[in-house]
């Protein structure tokens, strides 16, 4: 059994792996002030709480995006297992052919789904993460990660409007009744979310013109659920993406 972990700029993915199958998955809030005796006692009790012995963790794994909240994790993880801990970075064998201006700055998770999309659906894809920030990895029919787009996420612009602005309050993610909002809410329900399907819509139909072929489209990310249905584009949601790229990984490093 291993421990994955993908650290994001809002939340931490946690799942346990074994033979390949996710034993469970749980998120916990992205923290930069906390320590590393702090994040291992945390760890202890999610584990904990799906009857996880530490003794019985073979290793683990961590891609992330945030560099500080890397450091105290791969510190509480292995003070929590006794064992080393893999980094997703430069000098793991991943086993993708980069062809980016400077493949060194290639994002972690990002190179953790291209590998799992690729496993599992082939190519050529898209692969899209809706998280804090909206991202689209693009794969080419011989394999090859050629690059993306990056934009702001749904949350991240919500708390743009509302911060930023003098009467556009906090709302809730809830599926937009009408294109034309006839109050503040509801527009802005439409300006978010049917706004980000749209965008992904026309980005996806760039970027295969762009290629000169058509591509699966795999989403993934905690927003995924929300806009991935108001899209017209034809797209498969896959929550544990990143856990299971962060299996494949680990395997192609550790194990024979």
């Amino acid at each position: 059994m291993i421990i994955a972990i993908d650290i994001g700029n809002s939340n931490i993915v946690l799942g346990c792996l074994e033979n390949g199958s996710i034993c469970f998955e749980a998120r916990m809030a992205t923290d930069r002030i906390k320590t590393a005796d702090q994040y291992c006692a945390e760890l202890k009790t999610m584990l904990g709480l799906f009857d996880v012995d530490p003794a019985n963790v073979e290793g683990s794994i961590v891609s992330s995006v945030v560099p500080l909240v890397q450091q105290v994790i791969v510190q509480a993880l292995e003070r929590l297992t006794g064992k080393p801990c893999l980094t997703v970075g430069p000098g793991l064998k991943t086993g993708l052919n980069i062809k980016i201006d400077n493949p060194a700055q290639a994002g972690s998770d990002l190179i953790v789904g291209a590998v799992a999309a690729i496993d599992a659906y082939g190519a050529p894809l898209c692969v899209i993460d809706l998280g804090t920030a909206t991202t689209i990895s693009v794969i080419d029919r011989d394999k090859v990660f050629r690059g993306g787009s990056i934009a702001p996420g749904v949350m991240l612009s919500l708390n743009a409007l509302s911060s930023g602005t003098a009467q556009l309050p906090a709302i809730s993610l809830e599926q937009p009744r009408k294109v034309v909002g006839t109050n503040t809410v509801d527009s802005m329900r439409s300006g978010l979310l049917l706004g980000s399907a749209a965008m992904l819509d026309g980005m996806l139909e760039r970027i295969e013109d762009e290629l000169g072929y058509s591509t699966r489209v795999i989403a993934t990310g905690g927003l995924a659920k929300f806009i991935v249905p108001l899209c017209k584009r034809k797209m498969e949601i896959d929550d544990h993406l990143l856990l299971r790229g962060l299996d494949l990984l680990y395997r192609r490093n550790i194990r024979p």
